[in-house]
């Protein structure tokens, strides 16, 4: 008996351990999703920026998360002997793994609002701020009960903060702060001319589109492997998934009326939205939630460069901030018994703790983009914009007529 036991339990450890480790994976493949966004959408001379600017933040981003981040966030180092990291089949190393996805998915975010005007090397100074200081200290305390904030919501409201996989932790947080590095860069040359907008056309829409379905396909990792264990998978939270994904395409279909660059982005939105619910809501919530996300997508990043006119490439606040936080309020809609949910959520929870990670995003973005913008300089000059980040930055272009 006792070594069936041993058995068994090797089992489960080894079963998890593959089980985060593939997750981990999906997501890392999703940042080739982000890279091909953001190189479809800019003009030409700025496609191989893009493409290094998401391989050298993700590298950036392991180290600054491996030796401060997830400490700030867990309180957990791996500054041990080999032997003891391989306990449980390596299970906290791959955790880590696995959530540092998440983490350098903040970065890639930002990468596509600055997009075009952006200095390299300061952008991968405030990659290992943020990654190492903001984004840890709003996941530890959601995700690891830190600070006692959860504590307090759930004596004032009943509930703690529900976000099953990073609507707010990840994807608010990520656009938010992406909003204060735009507003410290400013607009791009000769994006408003007499005070109306001028269309920068985005140089490769088939590019744009394997993005987006890149990061789709990879979002079955990102939600479904928030369960962390075998155990606790649950084919809710992937045909909710889905549900949102497909509402969100519907949606930017329709009110961006056929255009490419909205319908691509519609199933993200959805999918940025279902995250924090995904595990609570009843599909046809799910779907509800992404119709609104596809919607709301298309209006405000029409608002934004229009009428606001931030200069935001990707609109990556209006997909990831507004719709991150709209998919923490439908958390607390969608998610309770009463529209068809498991329940155990709080509306007044969801909406304080959705505030707060806009607050310490939006603050932290300004202060790091800011500081770095008073002592080094954010922002290529404008012979540089004019020539393009590829050519000024990393001596060529995208392609060669040779």
């Amino acid at each position: 008996m006792e070594n069936l036991h041993s058995a068994v339990e090797t089992l489960v450890h080894g079963s998890n351990t593959l089980f985060i480790l593939m997750g981990a994976i999906m997501v890392l493949a999703m940042h080739a999703g982000f890279a091909f966004l953001e190189v479809g959408t800019v003009r030409l001379k700025n496609q191989v920026n893009a493409l290094s600017k998401i391989i050298s933040d993700f590298a950036v981003s392991t180290l600054a998360y491996f030796f401060i981040g997830y400490w700030v966030a867990y309180g957990v180092t791996f500054m041990a002997p080999a032997a003891e990291l391989t306990g449980e089949n390596g299970y906290a190393l791959v955790k880590f793994f696995f959530l540092l996805t998440f983490a350098a998915a903040i970065p890639a975010i930002i990468s596509g609002g600055i997009a075009e005007r952006a200095r390299f090397v300061p952008q991968l100074v405030a990659t290992a701020l943020v990654v190492a200081f903001v984004y840890p200290f709003f996941e530890g305390m959601i995700w690891n009960g830190n600070y006692g904030f959860q504590g307090w919501l759930e004596a004032q409201f009943g509930a703690g903060f529900h976000d099953f996989a990073g609507s707010v932790v990840v994807h608010a947080v990520g656009g938010w702060l992406a909003l204060g590095a735009v507003l410290m860069l400013g607009q791009r040359n000769g994006r408003y001319r007499d005070g109306r907008v001028v269309a920068f056309a985005p140089s490769n829409i088939p590019f744009l589109a394997l993005g987006s379905w890149i990061l789709i396909v990879g979002w079955f990792g990102f939600n479904v492997m928030s369960a962390q264990t075998v155990e606790a998978i649950s084919g809710l939270v992937a045909v909710n998934s889905l549900m949102a994904m497909v509402g969100g395409t519907i949606a930017a279909l329709v009110v961006g009326r056929n255009d490419p660059g909205f319908l691509h982005n519609g199933p993200l939105a959805g999918l940025v939205a279902v995250c924090a619910g995904s595990d609570l809501m009843h599909p046809v919530g799910a779907l509800a939630t992404g119709l609104v996300a596809g919607a709301l997508f298309v209006f405000t990043f029409t608002l934004t460069q229009n009428r606001w006119k931030i200069d935001d490439v990707l609109g990556v606040w209006p997909l990831h901030g507004l719709c991150g936080v709209w998919g923490g309020i439908a958390c607390g809609i969608f998610g309770q018994e009463a529209l068809g949910g498991l329940g155990g959520v709080s509306f007044a929870s969801q909406l304080v703790g959705s505030a707060a990670g806009v607050a310490i995003a939006l603050v932290g973005g300004l202060l790091i983009y800011g500081g770095l913008k008073a002592v080094v300089g954010i922002r290529l000059d404008q012979e540089q914009e004019f020539n393009g980040a590829d050519l000024s930055i990393h001596k060529i272009g995208a392609i060669s007529d040779d």
